[in-house]
């Protein structure tokens, strides 16, 4: 009855219950097989910690787990070593990438001789040896600063003549970034050619930045001119195009008329940003900042240092081919030169690069009227126009520019404000297309020779303009050519109207219209602009406009 009793019951199942262990045999046995990993790996498939004779314990668990982030920590370590080393190796790469001549900002290179950027390679490895990148000069602005014309920039916009090293969308594509950064915009328009360099879609590239309007070359207007008058007129143009401009300034920098205002201005709007100086092709943007440097370096020594490694200045559209950097603010920010923006409708774009001087004007602009002025004839000799009709005449300006005039007034003038070298001569219109053909490329320059005649396409554009006119007591309008210059269109000659009173009153109540048609090469634009008041009669006619109150508080202030 023992061998009954309950006490043996549990003793006598165990013994006769062999599946409990065989339950547990089969994982044992893969454990046993298994690598550390897969071990690892099925013990956490399988059932609860602890568990088996061959289970892991919790100490090796624990040292398997102190083990594999060891190694995850190890691993994150070389990566984040191997990530800066190659973030450092592309820092050098863009620093060694950047480093421009100081006076064009062009990449440098040891590789073309012929290209902008140019150094010779003993020079660029001592300078870059002893971290003087900075201070190198290549060879191409060498040759600028000792009057050579050699022109880098292609494409539409570019120029002809010379090796092209960069196109104008490529450098316009330079300047993309601006609208997206916070940046003081300095805008410099050239006042000889204020229409043709004025940037309308300036905001393209500027974005919603403030403008500063600089007027350069303001030494070059006729003598006797009242700035009073067109430092109106230029405000007036400025407000029709719809930009918001803090002010506007008419600058020499030449002559630094005009420059401490600049300065001024520039110091209280920068508010720690940096300033761009902006502009078309050859308006001047190099010769600026030489004069601005010259002007805050009087007070300020980073500005009087920088002053050492300034921009070349040169006559060649396309001399700065990349941003150049220049420390000229003590308190903070940055000064940049940028590429001019090159444009394709103006008259530098078509003309060949040996050419390009002869358009820009050296000395203060006289006006050359028609009738009762000396002018070149055909033969090329100075003459008096007997006749004061200029009824069924054309009027050639070089070889750039023929005006028909096809209804005028027999007292109408017509005035030209250019550069000296383009000599004008007037022919009867029924022998102007015999004339040109003769004469382009000897008496009409530029083009300048018979070889870059041959390649020359002529006046293709053709514009016919109809002049209204209410006021024969002041022009009716300027017509400006791209470029070049302007016209100043007049019903009845001032010196008609001084010269016979009589006549003056007569003429008082003309009203009527003019016919011109106006000959110039493709690309390049013909304005007809309000007529801006040069030389002493210009304040005489010039008048101000009245204005509300509202277009008082919001017009920009110009400064002299």
């Amino acid at each position: 009855m023992a061998s009954l009793s309950p006490l043996f019951l549990p003793h006598h199942l165990k013994i006769s219950a062999p599946k409990f262990p065989k339950i547990y045999t089969k994982p044992t046995l893969v454990l046993c097989k298994a690598s550390v990993s897969e071990t690892h790996s099925s013990e956490s498939v399988s059932g609860p910690d602890g568990t088996g004779a061959a289970a892991p314990t919790r100490g090796q668990k624990f040292l398997e787990h102190q083990l594999s982030l060891e190694a995850m920590t190890e691993k994150k370590t070389e990566t984040k070593k191997k990530k800066k080393m190659m973030k450092k190796e592309k820092v050098l790469k863009v620093s060694m990438a950047v480093a421009t001549c100081y006076g064009c900002g062009a990449p440098l290179q040891t590789a073309d001789s012929d290209s902008p950027g140019y150094v010779d390679p003993e020079t660029y490895e001592l300078k870059k040896k002893h971290h003087q990148l900075r201070t190198i000069l290549c060879g191409r602005c060498r040759l600028l600063s000792h009057g050579h014309m050699i022109t880098a920039v292609g494409g539409n916009g570019g120029y002809s003549g010379g090796k092209q090293f960069v196109t104008a969308e490529q450098l316009r594509e330079k300047l993309s970034h601006l609208r997206y950064e916070k940046a003081l915009i300095v805008k410099l328009v050239d006042i000889v050619d204020f229409n043709g360099s004025f940037l309308a879609r300036v905001r393209d590239l500027a974005g919603a930045n403030p403008i500063i309007l600089v007027v350069t070359k303001v030494d070059l207007l006729p003598k006797g001119t009242d700035f009073n008058c067109v430092g109106d007129w230029v405000v007036e143009a400025t407000t029709k195009k719809k930009l918001n401009v803090l002010s506007v300034h008419l600058t020499s920098s030449k002559s630094l008329v005009g420059i401490v205002g600049v300065a001024s201005e520039i110091q209280k709007e920068k508010k720690g940003r940096d300033v761009y100086i902006l502009g078309s092709a050859n308006v001047g943007k190099s010769a600026f900042i030489n004069a601005l440097l010259k002007m805050i370096g009087q007070k300020d020594p980073v500005a009087a240092a920088a002053q050492k490694y300034k921009p070349i200045q040169s006559a060649v559209p396309g001399t700065t081919l990349g941003p150049i950097q220049i420390n000229a603010f003590l308190g903070g920010g940055k000064l940049f030169d940028t590429p001019g923006v090159h444009l394709h409708h103006r008259q530098a774009a078509v003309v060949h690069s040996e050419d390009l001087p002869v358009l820009a004007p050296q000395s203060r602009l006289r006006g050359h009227s028609f009738p009762n002025s000396r002018v070149a004839s055909d033969n090329g000799t100075a003459s008096e126009v007997q006749s004061s009709d200029l009824n069924g005449f054309s009027i050639f300006w070089g070889g750039l520019v023929r005006i028909d005039i096809l209804k005028v007034l027999p007292e109408t003038c017509l005035t030209f404000y250019g550069p000296k070298a383009l000599r004008i001569h007037m022919v009867p219109t029924d022998e102007a297309d015999e004339f040109y053909q003769k004469e382009l490329g000897v008496l009409l320059t530029p083009p300048t020779g018979k070889e870059r005649a041959d390649d020359w396409r002529g006046l293709e554009t053709e514009r016919q303009l109809r002049i209204p006119y209410e006021d024969v007591e002041r022009p009716a309008c300027d017509v400006a050519i791209s470029g070049l210059g302007w016209i100043s269109i007049e019903p009845v000659s001032r010196s008609i109207r001084q010269s016979d009173s009589d006549s003056d009153l007569n003429l008082k109540d003309k009203a009527g219209e003019l016919h011109l048609t106006v000959h110039v090469p493709k690309p390049v634009e013909v304005f007809v602009r309000p007529p801006l008041p040069v030389g002493m009669v210009g304040a005489e006619w010039y008048q101000y406009r009245e204005l509300t109150d509202k277009e008082e508080e919001v017009r920009p202030k110009w400064f002299f």
